[in-house]
């Protein structure tokens, strides 16, 4: 399989991306700190840019492709970066003795439930036509 980072066309729309990025945290910390919280910059950078970017598809009817097309390809590459904090954390579990599982109990209702609703949501967006389809079937 081809990476697609080879592709010199996709370039300029990853470092759009990571400037878009870049610049909506640096603002959020700029603001953050002028309230005496930097601390908060971060989250306050990631609730901002993404209702930016809601206000943007209901405004303009979708985001650019340039966006969805970095933004998919640093999302699939980016789980990778999990993975040693993944085994680390298992790895410290049973460190914990008696409290293992409690902490297991809360670790699979935090990630598997949520997973599990995503993954329902999609499957209903997946399988739902939508007007669209059964408007072109009636002209």
């Amino acid at each position: 399989m081809k990476s697609p980072y080879l592709n010199p066309k996709l370039w300029l729309p990853l470092t759009a991306t990571a400037v878009l990025v870049i610049a909506v945290r640096e603002l959020a910390l700029v603001v953050c700190t002028a309230f005496g919280m930097p601390t908060a910059a971060n989250i306050v950078g990631l609730v901002a840019l993404f209702l930016a970017l809601v206000a943007w598809r209901a405004w303009r009817g979708g985001l650019p492709n340039w966006l969805s097309t970095a933004a998919s390809t640093l999302l699939v590459d980016s789980g990778f970066a999990f993975l040693p904090v993944s085994a680390g954390a298992g790895i410290l579990l049973f460190g914990l003795g008696a409290d293992l599982p409690a902490v297991s109990v809360v670790i699979i209702i935090s990630v598997v439930l949520p997973l599990w609703a995503f993954a329902k949501l999609g499957a209903l967006w997946l399988a739902d036509d939508g007007g669209a389809k059964a408007a072109s079937a009636d002209k």
